[in-house]
Order: structure tokens, then C-alpha cells, then sequence
């Protein structure tokens, strides 16, 4: 390896930052996302997303059916360069309906911006992303967004965040008044004040104080808002926790910044606080080893795969995470599960549905893959070695439907659509084990069946039949030692099935279904993913 690509690696791996935002849905992600692009310079307008009928979409939702409904239903990949890093943002759905396709993307990211509502608090869905960036131990900041709004009481939001999530807190700026009353943000750690300039909260200045006593601040805010800075800061200053950045690195304590991302205010500083804090592209395991992102060769894995991003060409683009080297257009890697090299000419980078051809990318980028059929999420494609990264989990559904083409001409196309949908990740697929060969869909949600119909029609011209049925748990059974599956232990409020790569799976009616077939066969083991 020559010292100048070593010294090159060095500085680009230092320079990016790739990150997810997860919250509930109507938290305001969408229209976070799309003003810190607008302070990256990647969009000059913001069109948020107003109601399910708005005339204008927001830049990260391209799908119709998501302009359509008024949400996020696949995950989007933005990039931007600001003060000298290079900035990946995984926009992820936050509809509840979309959290397989969110998990997965959540691999691909180095930490997480987590959105909490300051009326709403914790929410569901926001659990369930936390948890799976708990598990992969990643650091997770915090923007409590709508603060122009009446909410909660901060500390109250705090303790929330610390109970429903079992993770402490420091809040990085405490805000001076919420809601109608809300006249600016004081910054704990620089030092300064954000205000608003002006009755229409048009513009936004920052001005520095010598601290939450400064008489700047009793002047803007008032006698009343002034005090109640004070005694909760002085609250903060004696009983909150400290800022550790080792705590932060390892996912234990979470950063919070208090803001509104329809008003611009705060996101600014946010921005330039969590590039400064966020970690850099950190090493992979893999199945030769930690891969730190500075080795020479290169390496990724597919994460995503998405059809027809452009209906008039009915592409696919795989979404490829770098983990190491220096990607080059026209190189040629090894794909590892498909045991052959194969030429990498037409790399993608994204501005949600707006793409250009890349000629060099780095660990932390992630580029798009034109793909004629060749990959499967999960994928590792690298230089010079057969290394493949952790598997990403294929996780339990938790709705299922049979499904039929209503017109059998359409057979091949239904096949097709059934196919490239199914790897992209939008359902799973069973099929039953016996005499009659029945089809059955998993998903982790409703809305997941109806992107999946509306896609069948649109780009594939098929209609089908989605029949509703009681099951609600997916185990993945393994036989251990001499144990053997027997299905007909699988009659009663339960069947056997087969997934996509052929491996036994038990679809149950109810947790009692499933306590009492893993009592039948102890000798046999059932797993909540894929093995």
C-alpha cells in the first residue's frame, strides 16, 4: 500500500459521517432531513410534506404511492458536503409498517440522530429503532423537534427518554421559554444563545454569553423566562450528567438538543455540534476479522436493494455500504456469494430519486449498484478475498396472507414481481409444505400488503389476492443432534412451511400454539431470525 493512498484513506475516512435519523412518524423527520440538506447546500427549497394530498413532496419521498399517502415508505440515501465532512443520511421510514426495511438499514449506519416529538415523548416505533441501535452498541444523539409548539416539560421529556429507553442523558442546549412563548436556546456547552431576530421568526442570530446568568439574556427573554432558565440549569449544572464522550461512543449516554426543524431553529447548531461528535467510519466484522476502513483492499455489503427506482427503465439499484478501501468506477470485485468477479461501471450516488454516476467513493459512502439480477441483500463484494460481513438478520413477521394471481395468464409476471419484491425485502415468502402448495406472505405490518399490491399493479401489471390469515408468530426450527422436524405436530394452530432459501418454518396462531409445540420437541430449536 503506498503511503499517499494510505495518507488518502486516512483523511476521507476522517472527513465522513454516516448517519440514520429514526423516530415515529409525524415526529417532523422528513423535514429535519431536508434542512440540514438545505444548510448542505444539496437542495435550495424545503416542500415538506403537509397533508397525505399536498401539491409539493418532500425531496426525500419519491415513490408515488409515498406522495400519495404523505409518508416515508423506503429508505432514502442523501449526500452532502458541509464545514469539510462528507455527510451520508440514511433517511428511513418511520412509519411503524416499515421497520424491517429501517432495521436493515440501520447496519449501514455509523450512529443515529433520534427525533423525539416534544408533545408526544418516547413513541412506539421509536422503541423499536432504538433497541436495534442498542444492539449494535451505536451512539445515538437526540433532536426533540416542534419546540415552537406546547409540549412537555423537558425534564419530564428526559426522564422519559431514560425510562421508556434505559439510557441517560445530557442536554447539550436547554431551551428559554416553548411553544408562543419560546424566544430562543441557550447552548450549555459553547457558551452562546440562539434567538430569534425579529416578531415574524424569520431570521435566527447566535450571540455569546458568559452564561445562563448573562444580563443579554434577561433582556431578550424577560424577567420571568430569564429565572426559570437559571433555576433549571443550575438544576441541570448539580444533579444532570456530565458530557462524556466515551459514554457517547459506546451508546450509553445520549447528547439532546432541543430545537424546531420547521423554523430552522436550532438545526444549524445541531448540525455543526453532531458532526463534531459523531464517530467516523469504524471497522466491520467480517469472516476474516475486524475490517478497519484505512485497509487497502476494498470491501462492502449490499444492504437495500430497491426496483424500478425509475419506472421508465424498471431498474434496480442495490445500495451498497463501503466498509474499506478506495471504490473506483469500472473496478472489478469478487462477489463473494456468487464466487465470480464482476465489473462495478455504473456506481450511483443519491440525492433521493436525482442520481449521478460517482467516480471515486470511500468507507461510509454508500453507492448504488445497477443490478441485473445478480444481488441478494446481505451480499459482500471485495478485493482480492472471499470475506464476508455479519449477516444481516432476517427478522420474525408478524402479519400474514396467502396470495394468488387472480388472472393465471399473468403467472410469469406474478412469479417475476413476486421475486424481485421479495429481495428487495418489502415481504417475506412461505410456502407451505404438503400436497397443496399454498403461498403465503409475512410482513411486519398492514401497509406493507398494500405498497406490495399497488407495486404488483403498477410495475408489474398483476393483480392478486391477499386472504388474511390468524397466524401472528414466525419461528425458524433447527433440529439439534438426532432430533428430527415432525410436521404433523404442526395441525393445530400452526403450519409447517418453507422460507426462500428452503429452511423449516413454524407459522403459529398464538403464543399458547408455540409454547406448547417447543414443549413437544425439545430436541428441537426455534429461532425468532433466519439462521
Amino acid at each position: 500500500m503506498t503511503q499517499t493512498l494510505r495518507e488518502e484513506l486516512k483523511n476521507e475516512v476522517a472527513r465522513r459521517r454516516t448517519f440514520a435519523i429514526i423516530s415515529h412518524p409525524d415526529a417532523g423527520k422528513t423535514t429535519l432531513t431536508e434542512k440540514l440538506l438545505l444548510f448542505g447546500g444539496a437542495i435550495h427549497t424545503a416542500g415538506s410534506v403537509k397533508a397525505r394530498k399536498a401539491a409539493r413532496h418532500a425531496t426525500s419521498d419519491w415513490m408515488e404511492i409515498e406522495k400519495q399517502r404523505g409518508i416515508s415508505v423506503t429508505s432514502s440515501v442523501m449526500q452532502f458536503e458541509y464545514a469539510g465532512k462528507h455527510v451520508n443520511i440514511l433517511d428511513t421510514p418511520g412509519h411503524q409498517d416499515f421497520s424491517e426495511d429501517t432495521y436493515r438499514t440501520l447496519t449501514a449506519a455509523d450512529s443515529a440522530v433520534m427525533l423525539i416529538d416534544v408533545a408526544k415523548g418516547v413513541e412506539a416505533q421509536t422503541i423499536k429503532l432504538f433497541q436495534v441501535c442498542a444492539k449494535r452498541g451505536i451512539p445515538i444523539f437526540t433532536f426533540i423537534n416542534k419546540l415552537d409548539r406546547e409540549g412537555q416539560n423537558p425534564f419530564d421529556l428526559l426522564e422519559e427518554i431514560e425510562r421508556v429507553l434505559g439510557i441517560r442523558s445530557v442536554p447539550m442546549n436547554w431551551p428559554i421559554g416553548m411553544g408562543r412563548e419560546l424566544c430562543g436556546v441557550y447552548d450549555r456547552m459553547k457558551k452562546q444563545v440562539e434567538v430569534f431576530d425579529g416578531s415574524d421568526h424569520s431570521t435566527i442570530e447566535v450571540k455569546k454569553v458568559e452564561d445562563y446568568n448573562d444580563p443579554l439574556i434577561r433582556q431578550m427573554a424577560g424577567d420571568y423566562l430569564a429565572d426559570q432558565l437559571v433555576n433549571e440549569c443550575e438544576l441541570l449544572d448539580v444533579a444532570g450528567d456530565p458530557f462524556d464522550y466515551e459514554k457517547v461512543m459506546q451508546g450509553q449516554l445520549t447528547p439532546v438538543f432541543f430545537g424546531s426543524a420547521v423554523n430552522n431553529f436550532g438545526v444549524q447548531t445541531f448540525l455543526e455540534n453532531f458532526l463534531q461528535l459523531a464517530p467516523q467510519p469504524a471497522s466491520r466484522k467480517s469472516t476474516e476479522g475486524e475490517v478497519e476502513p484505512t485497509d487497502e483492499k476494498f470491501s462492502g455489503y449490499i444492504f437495500k436493494i430497491q426496483a424500478n427506482m425509475n419506472p421508465a427503465h424498471r431498474d434496480r439499484l442495490a445500495f451498497l455500504r463501503i466498509c474499506s478501501g478506495k471504490f473506483e468506477r469500472g473496478m472489478s470485485v469478487r462477489h463473494v456469494r456468487a464466487g465470480k468477479e464482476i465489473k462495478l461501471s455504473q456506481p450511483q450516488q443519491f440525492l433521493a430519486q436525482d442520481r449521478e454516476i460517482v467516480d471515486t467513493a470511500y468507507p461510509g459512502d454508500i453507492i448504488g449498484l445497477f443490478d441485473p439480477g445478480i444481488f441478494r441483500i446481505g451480499d459482500s463484494l471485495s478485493q482480492g478475498s472471499s470475506k464476508v460481513f455479519d449477516e444481516l438478520p432476517t427478522f420474525s413477521p408478524e402479519i400474514f396472507s396467502k396470495v394468488s394471481v387472480k388472472n393465471a395468464l399473468k403467472q410469469k409476471q406474478y412469479l417475476k414481481g413476486l421475486d424481485q419484491l421479495t429481495e428487495e425485502g418489502m415481504v417475506q415468502v412461505f410456502r407451505s409444505v404438503g400436497p397443496f402448495e399454498d403461498t403465503y406472505l409475512g410482513v411486519v405490518g398492514q401497509l406493507q400488503f398494500d405498497v406490495f399490491e399497488y407495486r404488483m399493479k403498477n410495475e408489474y401489471g398483476v393483480d392478486i389476492q391477499l386472504a388474511r390469515t390468524p397466524f401472528q408468530f414466525a419461528r425458524w426450527i433447527v433440529a439439534e443432534g438426532s432430533g428430527k422436524i415432525d410436521p404433523t405436530k404442526f395441525r393445530i394452530n400452526s403450519t409447517l412451511v418453507k422460507d426462500k432459501n428452503d429452511n423449516d418454518v413454524a407459522l403459529f396462531e398464538n403464543e399458547y400454539a408455540m409454547r406448547t409445540a417447543m414443549e413437544r420437541m425439545p430436541e428441537v430449536k426455534f429461532l425468532e431470525t433466519a439462521p
